[in-house]
């Protein structure tokens, strides 16, 4: 009788490569990928080994680091140093130790310079002092879940591969981590006799140096010869097999332990000096044949037992294996599972809104006196672009302030697109057409209609004044201001805030701490952008992926601009973030939030993005709604213009899709900031000794017409305007006569009319215009005859070249704007007289640029996705994977035919017409822009009719994930792949409905 074996259960074999894990993984993980490491998708890839190509090219992965936790790093860096294909198990040992004592301490590592007496007299020293003691090494239980955590996001970056008792980290995060020696050969001569050049040894952030293997590559087979002998080890002629003979004692903890109890007195503090990094020291005649019986220093017994390797002829290297012994199997001096935890400084959160919105209306005033002050005669702008120095010193006097607000300020009006460069031959700056929009909304919607571009803005006013690779001086409004990471720095900045809670205060040099962490090696150098986008060193070189970025690094300055700015514009009231500033920012994880750390990164997001784009969806519907409704109706009265125009009306709002949840985020903050917004007054307060107090803010009416009739003497909660005569002469010029003045006074003052204000201005009014300057090349008359005598002897009028022409008459060769100045600054009145010999009213010219559009902001990666687009990219991506491309091109043309999917003469959800069998969709070009916006944002499937470059038609059933710009992006089903269809091409969308 047979037994009939037990059946196991097929299990699926470990991936080998990437691109085979990427091909295990959900559609879900998938999307994680693309989410994290949105660069992959230009262009979108064919199938997964394209995307694992990609995926492992050194410029996407330096991207992808950078966005690392320094926990995170902290586990890929073990897992670099850990054998390729290490376990889980093995990797939690590395972090946090094997269970013994260091033989070396964290602390004796900072001590002072120095080393042990080596051959000829010399000494070996390793780097400077690698700074404090560390703090105890976390317990197995305490890291379970930061590991978890941390391998979750590396595989959701697609960094590491494998399963969790053969983790392998990608070839070129590996070599970017623990780099391998550069060659050459350790020691040997060159081919003339000469001693070849140190090789190159750019060592492990976490400080431990090459593997044996690594250090003894080109050593000679005697020298390794003479180490098994000295070590005890059988011989072998083989170089490999010694290597490998040498490692398996280094890897035995008990017998390395041994060996190096027998080091002679002075070896351990030389060994000291390398084991927390760096692991290179300096030695006299390092490649010196050295034995155990010979040695007579510490360091010749070190070299003789391989516990120290030459690495050139001056330099001695600690292997790995014996690094890690020392260290009790540690990988880092000390780990940072969590983020800092600084302690707020709590207030109020009323009182942080209050103080928050008292700085917002501050700020709109500053950036309409700043723009008012360049409307009739603008500052030039310099040949290479920009503001020059003396103008922006100008600028912060006129407006009490110093020279980086105003900076700070200029930036956030160009952002916003108030002002721009009008483009004239003798080129200056000039308040735009856009300036005169935002004036007319109410002040909470210019407040946000400032912060928003700000937001995500990579322009910065920060390095103003600074120098730039070429040694050029960085200026206000011209080049080279841009910083790619300004916008993710930015938002982190605020998040963290946010997070902290309502009314929770933490200082500039907290949130540095803080971000140090979540972003370590995040624009941790100075860098440029390249139109590419690719950060590169100064000279142009790709960026190395680096730990220890230092105080002075441009993260650390764009955090400490950021809570400067967010203060200035009434984003933070005293430290804290305003409740109406939170509303600005977004709703659920993000790139530039800490919410974006939640180790569920391979989980599809059942809130953020998506509840945002629900809400999207909504207000885009109804507005396609709202204007393909208008549009027929429009083209029915008007005809193919109409019809156009209606186009055109639906075509902007194309854009919207990305814009919409900015827009809702924007309204939110104007609504809750309102309120908080002190009511501009109506009024003000005439005082005997000729000044008019504003208590609060003014309406813009009457705040213009008070700035001309009087000047601003002082400013703060309420404003102290004074009159004077040139005031008053100003406002006669402007058109006001003496009875206009005085009642508009009188109309909105709470107090009486003063009398000396009266006095002041019939006395202004009466020798206003007594003098009348017109061309002759001028001519000044006058009926007080003594008054053209007075200024006719008058030495300071000599230039103006006068001469009587009659008793009331003198003609003057100057121009007449030349002669009204110089009069005036004589004490006179005069007015300007046109040919009819009526008075020319002087208003200053408002110059205004063309329209402009707001400088776009530079990123230095792309952004995120949304998530339609995943879902189509990775519907794409399987497709090309299965080899079902042509599956699917036999199989359409049948869903076009009398079946379900052909839907004849019924109306759909998305607007567009049921496709008959055999029939080619047709319609006007608005409803055409209609149907596949409803389509793209209920994610409908839609037939199309699409015209070729010959002229021919044909149909193809796409998925529409975007329309803008005159394009649909669309999943073409036939093709199984995301493609462009350029909108003048379709002919009309029919509704489709697809069986599964």
């Amino acid at each position: 009788m047979t037994t009939r074996p037990t059946e196991q259960p097929l299990r699926r074999p470990a991936p080998r490569t990437l691109a085979e894990d990427l091909r295990a993984r959900g559609d879900d993980a998938l999307a994680a990928v693309l989410r994290a490491r949105p660069d992959l998708l230009s262009p979108i890839p064919a199938d997964l080994t394209q995307l694992a190509t990609r995926a492992s090219t050194r410029t996407s992965v330096i991207r992808a680091l950078e966005r690392l936790d320094r926990f995170t790093l902290e586990v890929a860096e073990a897992l670099a140093v850990a054998p390729d294909g290490t376990s889980h198990e093995t990797l939690l040992h590395l972090l946090v130790g094997d269970g013994s004592r260091p033989a070396v301490p964290p602390e004796g590592a900072g001590g002072t310079p120095g080393g042990a007496t080596g051959t000829a007299g010399g000494t070996t020293t390793g780097g400077a002092p690698t700074g404090p003691a560390a703090v105890p090494a976390p317990t197995a239980a305490e890291l379970d879940a930061p590991l978890a955590d941390a391998l979750g996001r590396l595989r959701a970056q697609a960094l590491l591969w494998g399963p969790p008792d053969a983790l392998h980290l990608i070839r070129t995060v590996r070599d970017m981590l623990a780099p391998p020696p550069l060659p050459s050969s350790p020691g040997t001569p060159t081919a003339s006799g000469q001693p070849a050049a140190a090789p190159a040894l750019a060592a492990s952030p976490t400080g431990l140096g090459p593997t044996l293997a690594e250090c003894t590559a080109g050593m000679s087979p005697a020298r390794l010869q003479q180490m098994l002998a000295d070590l005890g080890l059988p011989p072998t002629p083989d170089p490999v097999s010694a290597v490998a003979a040498i490692t398996d004692l280094f890897r035995d903890r008990d017998r390395l332990g041994a060996l190096i109890a027998q080091a002679p007195e002075g070896a351990m503090r030389v060994l000291a000096r390398l084991v927390w990094g760096p692991p290179l020291g300096s030695v006299q005649d390092a490649t010196r044949p050295v034995s155990a019986e010979q040695a007579g220093t510490p360091v010749e017994w070190l070299l003789a037992h391989a516990l120290l390797i030459p690495f050139g002829r001056r330099s001695v290297v600690l292997p790995r294996e014996v690094g890690l012994h020392l260290r009790g199997g540690r990988a880092h001096r000390e780990l940072h599972p969590a983020p800092p935890t600084p302690p707020p400084t709590r207030h109020d959160p009323a009182t942080v809104d209050a103080a928050a919105a008292g700085q917002a209306f501050a700020a709109l005033r500053v950036v309409e006196e700043l723009l008012e002050d360049w409307t009739s005669a603008g500052p030039p702008v310099l040949r290479a672009g920009g503001l020059g120095v003396r103008d922006l010193r100008r600028t912060a006097a006129a407006l009490d302030l110093t020279e980086a607000e105003a900076a700070f300020w200029l930036e956030v009006a160009y952002a916003a697109g108030l002002v721009a460069s009008d483009g004239e031959d003798d080129e200056s700056y000039a308040p735009t057409p856009a300036y005169d929009a935002w004036l007319a909304l109410p002040a909470e919607r210019r407040w946000t209609a400032l912060v928003t571009p700000w937001l995500s803005a990579t322009r910065s006013s920060g390095p103003v004044g600074g120098r730039d690779g070429r040694g050029r001086v960085l200026g206000v409004l011209g080049p080279g201001l841009d910083r790619g990471p300004a916008p993710e720095i930015r938002a982190l900045t605020l998040g963290l805030l946010a997070q902290a809670g309502p009314g929770a205060a933490l200082t500039a040099e907290q949130l540095v701490e803080v971000v140090g962490w979540y972003r370590p090696l995040r624009a941790s150098r100075a860098r440029t952008v390249t139109p590419a986008g690719v950060p590169t060193e100064r000279d142009g070189s790709a960026v190395p992926a680096t730990t220890g970025a230092g105080r002075g690094t441009l993260r650390d300055d764009l955090v400490r601009w950021t809570v400067r700015e967010a203060a200035w514009l009434g984003v933070t009231g005293r430290g804290a973030l305003s409740s109406f500033a939170r509303a600005l920012l977004p709703d659920g994880p993000g790139p530039g939030s800490p919410r974006a750390e939640a180790p569920q990164a391979e989980a599809p997001q059942a809130e953020g993005p998506q509840a945002e784009g629900a809400g999207e969806s909504t207000v885009l519907a109804e507005l396609s709604r709202l204007v393909a409704e208008a549009a027929a109706g429009d083209a029915a009265e008007g005809g193919e213009g109409a019809e156009n125009a209606a186009v055109a009306r639906i075509a902007d709002l194309a854009g919207a899709h990305e814009r919409a949840d900015t827009v809702r985020r924007a309204a939110t903050a104007a609504r809750l900031l309102a309120p908080l917004l002190p009511e501009p007054l109506d009024h003000v307060l005439l005082q005997a000794d000729l000044t008019a107090i504003a208590p609060g803010p003014l309406r813009g009416d009457l705040a213009a017409a008070m700035a001309l009739a009087a000047d601003i003497e002082s400013k703060g909660g309420a404003t102290v305007y004074r009159f004077t005569p040139e005031s008053v002469r100003r406002a006669l010029d402007a058109g006001r006569t003496a009875a206009e003045l005085r009642d508009f006074l009188a109309e909105h003052s709470r107090t009486p009319l003063p009398q000396p204000l009266a006095y002041l201005i019939d006395d202004v009014a009466r020798r206003h215009g007594r003098l009348r300057v017109g061309a002759a090349s001028a001519y000044l008359r006058c009926d007080d005859e003594a008054l053209l005598a007075e200024i006719v002897t008058d030495r300071r009028a000599l230039h103006l070249g006068l001469r009587r022409l009659a008793p009331t008459v003198l003609a003057a060769a100057a121009a007449p704007d030349v002669v009204l100045e110089r009069l005036r600054e004589m004490g006179y009145a005069p007015a300007a007289e046109s040919d009819a010999g009526d008075v020319v009213i002087n208003r200053p010219d408002r110059r205004r640029t063309p329209p402009r559009t707001p400088p776009a902001p530079v990123p230095d990666s792309p952004a995120p996705p949304d998530e339609v687009l995943l879902r189509a990219v990775v519907r794409a991506v399987r497709a090309g994977e299965g080899g079902s491309a042509q599956q699917r091109g036999a199989a359409a043309p049948a869903l076009g035919g009398s079946g379900a999917g052909s839907g004849a003469g019924a109306g759909s959800r998305n607007g567009a017409a049921r496709l008959r069998p055999g029939e080619l969709p047709r319609g006007t070009p608005a409803e055409t822009l209609a149907a596949l916006q409803a389509a793209a944002l209920g994610g409908e499937q839609v037939w199309i009719g699409y015209l070729d470059t010959e002229g021919g038609g044909g149909r193809r059933l796409i998925a529409p994930l975007r329309v803008a710009g005159g394009f649909v992006t669309a999943y073409d089903h036939q093709g199984d792949t995301v493609r462009t269809f350029a909108l003048h091409r379709i002919t009309g969308v029919a509704d489709a409905e697809v069986d599964g």
